[in-house]
């Protein structure tokens, strides 16, 4: 008799309070951002900067028990990374930390774009897309792409209480999406939705330059919100 596989319920996500989350590129606005949420939402949280002095004066500022220390030591110290990194930067970080990020859960949230006299627009990658040039460098490492259309402004604003808007999470690993899901639920307002495969990434990274677009012509902080999909 075959067996029918098991059905996972996609509600039924993951016990993330205990995560250690570490965040490349803490001293930049998404990632100091996103650190201060994840902090506040009662996680240990660790940014990292090739300066761990600097690292250290901007997790002060953050405040909520955020540590700053070097790139290295954040990668290690942490559960889940975080990368929220320049575009720029991007690969040759992941290659100099790729022993420290080995068995790690990376989510990448960087977007390749550029900007010229007519805003915004996306740069093409050779993997696809960032998080797919994550996952060629970090073989060891199970890369999830998320975190990419969350405000920063709004994420800083420690007087925003509830930050409406969804999360679209990517890739290939169910039990590192659903951690990722779950990690993203624990901010208030805030939904974790699977998007699809990490071959999918490119157009999710490359939908910020539409919401910088949006964002400026209505002086917005625009994100997206899933419909019928319930909680």
């Amino acid at each position: 008799m075959t067996q029918q596989p098991v059905t996972r319920d996609p509600h039924d996500l993951p016990d993330v309070s205990d995560v250690r989350v570490g965040v490349l590129g803490g001293t930049g606005e998404q990632g100091r951002g996103l650190a201060l949420r994840l902090a506040i939402a009662g996680h240990a949280v660790t940014i990292g900067s090739r300066d761990a002095e600097r690292a250290a004066g901007i997790a002060a500022e953050v405040g909520h028990g955020v540590r700053g220390v070097d790139n290295a030591e954040c990668a290690r110290d942490a559960d889940v990374v975080i990368v929220a990194v320049p575009w720029s930067g991007h690969a040759d970080l992941l290659r100099a930390l790729s022993a420290d990020l080995a068995g790690k859960i990376v989510v990448d949230c960087v977007n390749p774009l550029g900007f010229d006299k007519a805003g915004a627009y996306a740069l093409p990658v050779d993997e696809g897309s960032a998080a797919q040039q994550a996952a060629a460098i970090l073989s060891d490492s199970r890369v999830v792409a998320a975190f990419h259309h969350v405000s920063a402004v709004l994420l800083l604003d420690e007087s925003v209480a509830t930050l409406d808007t969804d999360v679209l999470v990517l890739g290939d690993d169910r039990d590192a999406t659903d951690m990722v899901q779950a990690l993203a639920a624990r901010i208030p307002g805030m939904r974790g939705i699977y998007g699809g495969r990490l071959r999918n990434a490119g157009q999710v990274e490359a939908m910020t330059a539409n919401l910088i677009a949006i964002n400026r012509r209505y002086k917005a902080h625009a994100g997206l919100r899933v419909t019928d999909v319930e909680s």
